[in-house]
């Protein structure tokens, strides 16, 4: 089966890992102290708990909502966001990026899978594409990373 479309998967992929001008989430998560994990930097809303849940809530629902005809639309902005600053637990923190990690690879399969059209309306949305979503994953990641 030829891939009419293999130059923009690559494109995809790439910017779904971090690429080009995007910070990778690897790197950013990689020896986080611990300590620093529910602080509130100076002028900023958000902890880098908050963050990392908030991404990885809105990663997960994007995801969900590509492949699911019986997804159900979350709640903004509550559902998407933690309830607290800090993390329960350490454990609690790593959960939540091998969370991450997994709905990032379920997301960049989707995309490299040849038999994804990424051009197609997805019958239960509203007028979104396999493409659309990929790049709101990348942008949505990119900006809050």
């Amino acid at each position: 089966m030829k891939d009419e479309n293999k130059a923009l998967r690559e494109h995809l992929l790439y910017l779904l890992r971090g690429g080009g001008a995007h910070l990778n989430f690897d790197a950013a998560v990689a020896s986080f102290p611990a300590k620093l994990r529910g602080a509130k930097p100076a002028g900023l809303p958000h902890t880098a708990w908050s963050l990392l849940e908030h991404m990885r809530i809105a990663q997960w629902d994007i995801l969900n909502f590509c492949r699911n005809p019986k997804y159900k639309e979350l709640s903004f902005p509550s559902d998407y966001w933690p309830r607290q600053d800090s993390p329960p637990s350490a454990a609690a923190w790593d959960k939540s990026v091998k969370a991450f990690r997994a709905d990032l690879k379920g997301t960049e399969k989707l995309v490299a899978d040849k038999s994804t059209d990424l051009f197609a309306l997805i019958p239960h949305g509203s007028g979104q594409t396999i493409l659309r979503e990929a790049l709101l994953v990348a942008d949505h990641n990119a900006y809050h990373l």
